[in-house]
């Protein structure tokens, strides 16, 4: 090839033809798995077990999971999927499988401090028969005492003190009636039942009060006299009297309650020796107590009558509450150590909470049965699992995590995030716990926390990072397999064939982006089973195939791919403007990824340069206006420096440029665009013109380098696409790093265009290999003349040398202007 350069002014040699990169062939681009084991379907697979592959978060797993001292929690980044917590559950569970039960705890009341209840630790299985003994030690209470206080030996004792103490007070009575005689009165019991001293007058009492008017002064004031003497006696008499009454109350009570713990004792030794635990021996006891002091409830009560019309009665208090047991954990049917999954970590989930309840007259009232607990009491000698992410947007949950994980303890409150004051009134007693928390949250989240909260550090020790790929060995290969296996026997899918695991394998390396690498991420593999499996039912097939596992895929593109289809109607009808045959000098096909929504393809883009006389540098359009990332920006930087390199060891660098990605009215970011960039600037500093038929992707150093970048198989995929709508004319392709060659896997459809030679794929390792092959002439160095770099080199010297010109031209025509300051002088 020869050509000339546009300035006719700095004529220039023949440019050298240059021989094109080695392209990749058709074998190169194929990617095919063979499974080694034999098995025709899944069905004679053993079903696999989860996280084959991550070696070392399965040794932080179980490192956190062996240790019990405290702060030794397990923090879990990488997980994906909605099952992740379900799955993490399971291998957990596998673990606990043999450890040992733990126990049962119950709060019951305290009868010293009735606003602090007890918590009191059992066995496994005791917290519930504890309640019930005591329900039952209740009912008895309820049927027996009334029988025991009506037995005739209860009621002869009674009648015995009664008969005692009732002939002390008529024997008192009647030394109060004769002393009442001495002083000349007789006692008579008034209307209202007090006593009443009437004078005795000549033998006979007197009636009224005129007979006592009249009597003599003499016999009045000694009447007078003996009455205030009487009355002092009177008045001892009723203190004598009130304690014989007191005295046989107490001898009643003394006697109901010797038949009452007659009756009680061995019922409460009965529930003592099947607990056999201290702490219930103590409880017993103070239950004794409070109900031989409280027997009264016990006996029969009368029924009270119809409350009045319009008035509503208080709620009537359960007396027998204060015996109840409140089991806030239940270990009954627990094998091995609990493991709970807490999918909703809100506060009053994870440590509980004092319920409070509204009486009829309007009161928030509460006692020690509403006493509920949270999924952190509940996993006391096991494990729970929840989402930091989640537990973090809830109210006060991470302060109080991490205070209840420093201490080893639960303080039970009523939860009362917006209340101006707190009005439990209970203060149960602290519960000491001994459970391993493991958290799931993002990579992002872990080194946050780790980075800004101290206390972090001391309660999540172990971190098990899952990774997203794992190597394409025979055991990976088989682990496919096997979680295919798993699935269909869990969910009773169709098995799948030999040749369906093969396909989902190479669906594993293309979501992992190597061909040396498969995806870890089980919930995703999972997701196509299903997808496949269904398609296989529909199209009655047993087992499922490769082609029910591709007829899913395209499915799933078929769903999303709407606005790739818009855009590349919008490039064949000439809306967005992009040429793919031809040459043009300045301008280039650039590769970009747009994401939407769970599918991803490439996006071709006409990027274009322009260079004029000047010291305003390279001006990135998309900078200037905003819509470009930092890394897309650096990207620039970069290529400012490689310019430096190869072009201004010898002279300035003096002129203006710019770049620019055409109809681009979204933001940009990444580098992947910055060797696209770089070959539209040096055509144009050249005045070469480019092929049009290839597009190009890749990143560049400061050397010239072209680095491997993101998205490789998709950004192929979205030229080819464009290039097949229009016509394939046998001259396209895509040139790519040659770094990122392990990365393909492609659809059948462009590797069959490949083999028949009507698309190509050429890998480039260097900016002279793509400039070479963009314009074809030879890349060359600064100094040969008739090569790119030396054309480039020219044009720059040009520049600055006119730049410099065109400075001393306008200085020169300054000076020669009237009035200047020289020529006047």
């Amino acid at each position: 090839m020869s050509a000339l350069s546009s300035d006719p002014q700095h004529p220039t040699a023949p440019l050298q033809p240059t021989a094109s990169p080695t392209e990749l062939q058709a074998e190169d681009l194929r990617f095919h798995v063979s499974l080694a084991s034999d098995f025709h379907t899944t069905a004679d697979l053993e079903p696999g077990h989860d996280f084959i592959g991550q070696e070392r978060a399965r040794a932080a797993l179980e490192l956190g999971l062996g240790i019990p001292s405290g702060g030794f929690n397990i923090f879990v980044s990488g997980l994906t999927g909605a099952e992740k917590l379900e799955a993490l559950r399971g291998w957990v569970a596998h673990q606990a499988a043999q450890a040992s039960t733990p126990g049962d705890w119950v709060y019951v009341h305290n009868f010293a401090h009735p606003d602090a209840p007890r918590a009191i630790y059992l066995a496994s299985g005791r917290g519930c028969r504890l309640k019930h003994l005591m329900s039952e030690l209740v009912k008895t209470l309820r049927e027996e005492l009334p029988k025991a206080f009506r037995q005739e030996a209860f009621d002869k004792e009674k009648t015995q003190l009664k008969d005692k103490y009732v002939a002390q007070a008529q024997a008192l009575s009647a030394e109060l009636d004769a002393r009442a005689r001495e002083k000349g009165f007789v006692i008579q019991v008034g209307p209202g039942g007090n006593l009443i001293l009437i004078p005795i007058v000549n033998g006979h009492p007197l009636e009224s009060p005129e007979e006592f008017a009249h009597l003599s002064d003499e016999q009045q004031q000694a009447i007078a006299a003996n009455q205030r003497r009487m009355a002092e006696e009177l008045a001892a008499f009723t203190s004598k009297q009130q304690e014989i009454l007191r005295a046989m109350a107490e001898d009643v009570r003394q006697v109901e309650k010797r038949f009452g713990e007659a009756l009680l004792t061995p019922l409460l030794a009965a529930i003592s020796h099947e607990m056999d635990n201290p702490e219930i021996e103590e409880y017993l006891a103070e239950v004794k107590a409070h109900i031989i002091d409280n027997l009264d409830d016990f006996k029969e009560q009368e029924r009270p009558g119809p409350p009045p019309p319009f008035f509503l009665p208080p709620s009537p208090q359960d007396p027998f509450l204060e015996y109840d047991v409140n089991v806030v954990v239940d270990n009954a049917h627990t094998n091995g150590a609990p493991v709970l999954v807490e999918s909703s970590p809100t506060y009053l989930n994870l440590f509980g909470t004092i319920e409070r309840v509204v009486d009829r007259s309007g009161r928030l009232v509460t006692n020690f049965t509403r006493i509920k607990s949270g999924s952190l009491l509940r996993a006391h000698g096991g494990y729970l699992i929840f989402s930091l992410e989640d537990a973090l947007t809830e109210p006060a949950v991470w302060k109080t995590l991490k205070r209840t994980l420093k201490s080893s303890r639960i303080e039970m409150e009523t939860y009362e995030p917006f209340a101006l004051f707190a009005t439990s009134g209970l203060k149960p007693e602290p519960v000491q716990i001994q459970v391993k928390v493991v958290v799931v949250g993002s990579p992002f989240l872990y080194h946050m926390l780790y980075a800004w909260d101290d206390e972090f550090r001391e309660i999540f020790k172990v971190h098990a990072d899952f990774r997203h790929t794992m190597e394409l060995d025979a055991q990976h290969l088989l682990a496919y397999g096997q979680w295919v296996a798993q699935v269909c026997q869990q969910e009773g899918l169709p098995h799948f064939d030999r040749s369906a695991v093969e396909r989902l394998v190479e669906f594993g390396a293309r979501r992992a982006g190597d061909r040396q690498k498969v995806s870890a991420a089980s919930a995703e593999i999972t997701d196509l089973v299903r997808e496949a499996a269904y398609w296989a039912r529909k199209d009655n097939g047993h087992p499922v195939s490769a082609r029910h596992v591709q007829q899913a895929l395209d499915q799933r593109t078929f769903r999303a791919n709407r606005v790739e289809e818009e855009l590349r109607e919008f490039i064949t009808q000439g809306t967005i403007l992009m040429d793919i045959d031809g040459r043009k000098v300045g301008q280039l096909n650039g590769l970009a990824v747009l994401q939407m929504g769970e599918h991803s393809f490439g996006r071709p883009s006409r990027v274009t340069a322009s260079v004029a006389m000047g010291q305003a540098g390279i001006v990135n359009i998309e900078r200037e206006s905003r819509l470009s990332g930092s890394i897309h920006d650096k990207g620039l930087l970069i290529l400012s420096g490689y310019l430096r390199n190869r072009y201004g060891q010898d002279q300035p660098l003096t002129l203006s440029a710019s770049l620019c990605f055409e109809q681009s009215y979204a933001g940009i970011e990444g580098d992947s665009a910055s060797s696209t960039e770089l070959y539209a600037l040096l055509s144009r500093l050249a005045e070469l013109p480019v092929r049009q038929d290839l597009a190009v992707t890749g990143s560049v150093n400061q050397w010239g380098e072209v680095q491997a970048i993101g998205g490789v198989n998709e950004k192929i995929e979205g030229f080819f696409d464009v290039c097949r709508v229009q016509g394939l004319t046998g001259q396209q392709g895509v040139m790519i790093p040659a770094s990122n060659v392990r990365n393909l896997i492609l659809r059948a459809d462009v590797i069959e265009a490949v083999a028949q030679g009507k698309f190509h794929i050429y890998p480039i390792r260097t900016i002279d290999e793509g400039i070479a092959l963009l314009t074809g002439a030879r890349a060359g160095t600064v100094a040969e003349e008739g090569t790119v770099n030396g054309l480039v080199s020219r044009r720059l010297r040009a520049l600055a040398t006119d730049l410099k010109a065109f400075g001393t031209g306008s200085e020169e025509a300054s000076a020669k202007k009237p009035g200047n300051d020289e020529e006047k002088s």
